[in-house]
């Protein structure tokens, strides 16, 4: 299959109110660190590179999650490779995210009220939620933020960097330039790439960040029109946390 004769579509985002009535039913599968995982597939937690607070220095997804990545990463052509930025967020990491770009926003459109503010911060970040029926993506373990890479680790060219906020970050952006020049086509293409790979391994793609997919969560279930989403809000528990939960339940 030639990955590069599929255009991307420009898809409309959701009616975030209906993604959040889709009922969630959390299937109990487990949290996962990837940092052991072999080539093609590659891991570099992004928000701990940039300093965010509270960013973990590992990522970690559901294990049914870890399994389409490696298969994503096995569709890829030789020579190139999936690299995971982003999985499993704490909630204060999302907060953080959400609020730094809801300040930015509010200085650049200081006339704008809440309600308008907040449906331009929703195309590249979710509301900071752990609400059990409408939980923020990245706090379920089934959002994942990926890249591609050559086999010597140099990140290929996707048009804009990780997390940008401008029109350019639409994944089927560069699909409307007419005489598109070297550096749009190869964009093109490795979006096309990005895209193909990842949705035959069964994830679905936020169409305003191209780096954004999804397995499991609400967001998932409203592109593939599943009757429910498969992951929950989860918790990753500190050594500390656990100890006192086997303590507790020793003791019962």
């Amino acid at each position: 299959m030639n990955f590069l004769s599929q255009p991307l579509q420009s898809l409309p985002e959701p009616d975030w109110q209906q993604v959040q009535a889709i009922p969630v039913v959390d299937n109990g599968d487990p949290l996962v660190p990837l940092g052991l995982v072999p080539p093609p597939l590659r891991v570099y937690p992004a928000y701990f590179h940039l300093g965010v607070p509270g960013a973990l220095t590992e990522c970690y997804v559901r294990r049914s999650v870890l399994h389409r990545l490696q298969q994503a990463a096995t569709l890829l052509p030789s020579g190139t490779e999936l690299v995971v930025l982003d999985g499993w967020r704490p909630f204060r990491v999302q907060e953080y995210l959400f609020e730094t770009l809801t300040d930015a926003l509010k200085r650049r459109f200081p006339d704008e009220d809440d309600q308008h503010l907040l449906a331009r911060a929703r195309h590249f970040v979710s509301v900071p939620s752990q609400d059990e029926n409408a939980p923020s993506p990245h706090l379920t373990g089934g959002a994942v933020d990926v890249c591609l890479c050559d086999g010597n680790g140099q990140l290929l060219n996707m048009g804009t960097a990780f997390d940008d906020i401008t029109p350019w970050s639409y994944t089927a952006a560069f699909e409307g330039v007419v005489k598109p020049g070297a550096a749009e086509a190869e964009v093109i293409e490795n979006r096309r790439l990005l895209h193909s790979c990842m949705t035959r391994a069964g994830f679905t793609n936020l169409p305003s960040e191209w780096w954004h997919y999804d397995y499991g969560t609400q967001n998932w279930a409203w592109y593939s029109q599943q009757p429910a989403a498969l992951f929950g809000a989860v918790q990753q528990h500190s050594l500390a946390e656990r100890w006192r939960m086997q303590v507790d339940a020793g003791n019962r």
